[in-house]
Formats: structure tokens, sequence, C-alpha cells
């Protein structure tokens, strides 16, 4: 398993293993986790802290017998720049009708379409935390207009930035490409709907909207983006997180013409990258240092 193998490079002479030898192992005192079995690490009585080992963490809130520990999100510059590269790759994709040169190529069409500037385009940030704002700073040299939303209020140089319920409409009626980096609570589940599909803005460089998904499958109700789409709402989208993982092969989202799917693959979690994150972040807990990307339980991110 590459995650133990790195953890244990990682980790010098400390001893790691790949799960408790009892439901009350006493030498447990971190857990690295993905989705782990509900109830694994309730009895752990010497369990001091939980991390996960991707950015988001509703697996771990999905068992609802965890222990009262603090639960740890990763935070790093490879993760952070994995996720960087594709909302760049995506919105840039999308800025110069990659879809529409695509599909001429197919038919061996030659013709030059009509090309915005970067400057006309604001792309609007759903999720203006340290992923978000990250990818906004690779845009920005590109001249592109940021927008930012986030659920607290936010100061960020360069980009425009709206906060809670009262900045969404502004945020949207602003936004030409949408991107969507916020985490799954029972606050944003669903999120990505008809209702706020159609604040977007409509009249835009590009023709219509452009919705990109690469927080989680669980934001987005995917047949109202289908039925955004088929009604003109929104002019393509790009997908890497869905509801059911892997995406079903009866799923329409598939062959729709103005959709791109990837495979949950935005941002892989590398081991040989993180796993020194997670032994450093450990060695510095128990100098008595706090820990970094601590998750407020309440907002569950």
């Amino acid at each position: 398993m590459r995650w133990l193998e790195a953890l244990k490079a990682a980790g010098g002479d400390r001893p790691i293993v790949l799960e408790p030898t009892t439901s009350a192992d006493t030498a447990i005192e971190y857990a690295v986790v993905w989705k782990q079995p509900p109830g694994l690490l309730e009895n752990l009585p010497n369990l001091k802290a939980i991390f996960s080992l991707g950015a988001g963490v509703d697996h771990i809130f999905a068992d609802k017998r965890l222990p009262d520990v603090p639960v740890v999100r990763i935070v790093a510059d490879d993760l952070s720049s994995r996720m960087s590269e594709y909302i760049v790759w995506r919105v840039l994709d999308h800025f110069r009708r990659g879809r529409a040169y695509r599909s001429q190529q197919a038919q061996k069409i030659w013709h030059e379409r009509m090309q915005p500037a970067a400057r006309e385009i604001t792309v609007g940030i759903m999720g203006f935390g340290e992923l978000g704002q990250n990818a906004a700073a690779k845009l920005r040299p590109l001249g592109f207009r940021i927008a930012g939303w986030s659920r607290t209020e936010k100061s960020v140089a360069g980009a425009e930035t709206f906060a809670g319920q009262a900045g969404l409409d502004g945020f949207l009626a602003a936004t030409d490409i949408l991107v969507v980096l916020l985490p799954l609570t029972a606050e944003t589940r669903g999120i990505i709907n008809t209702g706020l599909l159609s604040r977007l803005k409509r009249q835009t460089p590009l023709g219509g909207p452009v919705l990109i998904n690469a927080g989680r499958g669980g934001l987005q109700n995917e047949a109202a983006i289908l039925d955004a789409l088929d009604q003109d709402i929104l002019l393509e989208a790009s997908l890497d997180v869905f509801n059911v993982e892997p995406l079903p092969a009866s799923n329409p989202l598939w062959s729709h013409p103005r959709v791109f799917v990837t495979p949950h693959a935005a941002a892989i979690s590398d081991p040989d990258a993180l796993a020194p994150v997670v032994m450093r972040q450990i060695a510095a807990h128990e100098r008595g240092e706090p820990l970094r990307g601590v998750v407020d339980r309440k907002a569950g991110y």
C-alpha cells in the first residue's frame, strides 16, 4: 500500500500500522484515514488527532461514532498546485473554445471563432479558501477578473469578494465562468441546483455561463445541470466529481455534447508528497505546536 509505505518512509522510527490490532488499541495516537469503517476510531483511548488523506473531510464525518479529537485536513502546496492546474486548464479550455474546435476538427471544418479577451471574463470562485485563492492567484496573471464567494467575509487582493446569502446574488450575476470548490456540508449539499444556475449572468462574452465543479459530487444536482444545459441556461460544464463514483455508464453526463467529464482526478493525493506533511504535523503537535488545518466541526470544514 503506497500510503503505508510513504508514511513509514516519512516517519523515521515511529511505529506505523495499517489498522488497529484491537478495537481499543492503546498504541494508536494518530489516525490517517480515507473513508474509514464506521466506529473504527471510536474506542481508541490514546487517539490525539485524525488526519484526512485528502482535502475533503466529509468522508470522516460520515462516521457518526467519531471520537472527540481534532480532525485535520491536508494543507499542502502539492495538493493546492494540482487543483489550480486543473482549474486553469478547464477555464482556458472553455475560454478558448476547446469544445467547438474539437467538434470542428472531427468534421474537418476550418472556421475561426470570435475570441473575447481574458480581461472581459470574470471567473467566479465559489469556495474562496486556500484552494480557491490559490487558483485565483494562477488565473489573475492571465488577465481574468476574479470574484470570490465564501461563507464569511474575506479580503483578497486582486479579487472582488462576496460573502454569505446576502452576497450570493451579486456574485452569481457577476460570474461568466463559475468554479465550485466548496466543502460538502449540510448547508452546501445540492447547492448547484436550478435556482443557483438560473442566477448566473446570462449574457456573457462566451455566449453563456460555464460551470466547473471540482469540489464534491454531493454539491451538485446533476438533473438540474443537464436541464440547464438543454435550456441554454448553461453553455458548457466541466465536472470532476459526482454523486455516485465511479460515474455509472448509464449516466447521461457521459454523452452530453457540452459536458467534459474527468474521474475525480483534479487533485490526486500523492502519498510521497503528502505523507511528509502529515508526519511533520504530528512531530510539531508533539512539540506543543498547534495543528494546521483543524476542521471546525460545527461548520463541517
